[in-house]
């Protein structure tokens, strides 16, 4: 994913996938396109708060993955495979 949006959320007591939820409906709302990836820091996973047992972490039909630079409360959301450039 090179682009997406940044959505920050740190409410202690709403879940990660309702966070998701939210950041994703909005994204509909403002760009007309459901998104399908979302980047996380990885603390803000854990087994017991997204369908542990696919072997890829998913919440709402969006995949969810971790890194560390993104940093905790914050997501990265957008549509997989987009791309800034456009082939000629």
């Amino acid at each position: 994913m090179n682009i997406g949006m940044l959505w920050f959320d740190n409410d202690p007591k709403v879940e990660i996938e309702v966070k998701i939820e939210r950041a994703s409906r909005y994204y509909r709302d403002k760009y007309g396109k459901s998104p399908n990836l979302c980047y996380v820091h990885p603390t803000m996973v854990t087994t017991k708060s997204v369908e542990a047992a696919q072997p890829e972490l998913r919440a709402g039909g969006i995949t969810i993955r971790t890194s560390r630079s993104v940093l905790p409360n914050h997501f990265w959301i957008g549509v997989n495979g987009t791309s800034t450039f456009s082939e000629s």
